[in-house]
């Protein structure tokens, strides 16, 4: 299978991509069972473009019940090379305004208890992750966002919390202290198993609100966030569709061979049935 989809994670309110010809869905099983939802393949302008529901179809899955692993080994399989992450996120910045886009570029993971590592069960291994985004793929959505005319906001950090509860006053104050731009729940672990499977990786995050360290604001709610997320999607569906109309490229980032010397146990240590059942992320350096 050609190794050079662009797939899509969709988020709160982007549940489907639309516009997409010669349209297959797969129902996929992994090693860690399905995924959130049947994976949709299309044709999108020059790509092939793969696309999951993050929160499964319905929304009906919270960030922590999302089973990331199953997602990306099912994307990985299915012949994706690159990730872009569409998430619903809170600004702790007075000049990010909700209803603007911000392409990341670094993370604080603050989940708790969440599987984050492709790794174990025999494979012992550690890749570079200092800067977790591709810095390729990043610079294409935001050269996508210029072209269209879109308000978007380059680089930035990203504190992901365990959620589903909002942060109350003094945690949105500590985070803003701490110097963090958008809070969100769901892009880790995310990135983290896209760069084990040596997938290039970006957050499109959709501001929706100013969180709560506003003293002035109305605490944070789901109905005021969806509001402003049902006028963020057509922006990141324009966002999507203008990246996707771009032929792939031969990748020269390092997300290619992230795995090249990551590796420490022994091949000869490592068993069988687990080489067989993780080929399709480990697969090239075994």
């Amino acid at each position: 299978m050609r190794n050079d989809a662009i797939a899509i994670i969709g988020g709160s309110g982007l549940y489907d991509l639309g516009g997409l010809s010669d349209v297959r869905e797969h129902e996929m099983e992994t090693p860690y069972g399905p995924p959130s939802s049947p994976v949709v393949e299309g044709v999108l302008g020059a790509r092939r473009v793969l696309f999951l529901a993050r929160h499964g179809e319905g929304h009906r899955l919270t960030p922590s019940e999302v089973n990331y692993r199953a997602n990306v080994f099912a994307l990985k399989a299915l012949g994706a090379s690159e990730i872009v992450s569409v998430s619903a996120v809170g600004s702790m910045r007075e000049q990010i305004r909700p209803g603007e886009i911000v392409f990341p570029d670094q993370y604080i993971d603050r989940t708790k208890g969440r599987p984050s590592t492709f790794f174990g069960d025999g494979i012992v291994g550690h890749v570079a992750f200092a800067d977790p985004t591709c810095d390729t793929l990043r610079a294409r959505l935001v050269g996508a966002a210029e072209r269209i005319g879109l308000a978007h906001h380059r680089g930035g950090t990203l504190m992901v919390m365990e959620g589903p509860v909002f942060s109350t006053r003094a945690e949105s104050r500590m985070h803003r202290q701490l110097g963090v731009d958008l809070i969100g729940m769901t892009a880790m672990p995310e990135a983290k198993l896209a760069r084990e499977a040596e997938l290039c990786y970006a957050t499109v995050a959709l501001a929706t609100d100013y969180d709560c360290w506003r003293e002035a604001e109305e605490a944070v709610s789901v109905g005021a966030v969806l509001d402003v997320m049902r006028k963020n999607v057509a922006s990141a569906r324009d966002l999507i569709r203008a990246v996707a109309s771009e032929a792939a490229q031969e990748r020269s980032c390092a997300c290619a061979s992230a795995l090249e010397h990551s590796i420490v146990t022994d091949r000869k240590a490592i068993p069988a049935e687990t080489k067989r059942r993780m080929k399709p992320i480990f697969g090239r350096v075994l």
